[in-house]
């Protein structure tokens, strides 16, 4: 494994130039849908469901919304958006003819996806505010947080993007391993609900910890009891960041 150079802001810059000329078609994926998924979760169902962990219903959910949405902003971009520009626009390739380096893309990349991950924190969040969901200043630190959060999704991501035979290859990521976690993490209902070994196995899903703190920001609530939610994010971020520096080399390199 190679260490990247500070030339990694470059790829990020990329993106982002990208990203400021194509804003209003990403709008839909990171504002429209956590709106309309909390007006009829939080809204709609909630209207069945009593308190839960003493609180409205939409209260619950709002945090969780704001965890898998980032998820899904960093997943998204570190698959897809990436596999178009290694692939089809061979946009890598004319990177590597500068003075930039094969690591130089790879944490420009992961460093875009966490980026946008906070993007989609800052504006859910936001809409939370809107419904006077937030209670607490705690949420203050959920886009640093978000940033975190999204260092390690993106690293997954791009873990399983090196290994990618085609585009299409992406619904398994999607369907096998994000729509379980967005399910299954806590976002909608609390791990309590489950078996207690399932409740144990949870925790593998790096969605769980990241939606446990989410909430506990949102109840204000942040302490030590969460430092082994916080442990298991970094550690999830460490180990799959140096992997795929390893692994996007040898896919970029053969």
């Amino acid at each position: 494994m190679r260490p990247f150079s500070w030339r990694f802001i470059r790829v990020w810059q990329r993106n982002s130039d990208v990203f400021l000329r194509l804003w209003h078609t990403e709008a839909p994926a990171f504002i429209a849908e956590p709106l309309i998924l909390l007006l009829a979760m939080g809204l709609g169902l909630g209207g069945y469901i009593g308190a839960v962990d003493g609180q409205r219903y939409i209260e619950f959910i709002a945090p969780g919304i704001i965890a898998a949405y980032a998820m899904f902003s960093a997943s998204s971009e570190c698959t897809y958006s990436s596999f178009v520009r290694m692939e089809f626009q061979n946009t890598f390739d004319a990177i590597l003819a500068t003075p930039l380096n094969v690591e130089d893309i790879i944490a420009g990349e992961i460093f875009w996806g966490a980026t946008r991950s906070v993007m989609t924190s800052v504006a859910v969040l936001t809409i939370t505010a809107a419904f006077q969901l937030v209670h607490s200043p705690w949420v203050l630190l959920i886009p640093p947080f978000a940033l975190l959060e999204g260092l390690m999704f993106s690293s997954i991501a791009l873990f399983f993007t090196s290994f990618a035979p085609s585009i299409n290859s992406f619904n398994y990521y999607f369907t096998l391993f994000i729509s379980p976690m967005f399910f299954l993490s806590g976002v909608f209902f609390p791990l309590s609900t489950f078996p207690e070994l399932l409740q144990k196995l949870s925790w593998i899903a790096p969605l769980t910890p990241v939606a446990q703190i989410t909430r506990a920001l949102f109840q204000g609530e942040f302490g030590p009891k969460l430092l082994p939610a916080l442990g298991i994010i970094i550690g999830y971020t460490v180990i799959f960041f140096a992997i795929s520096l390893v692994t996007m080399r040898r896919r970029l390199t053969r």
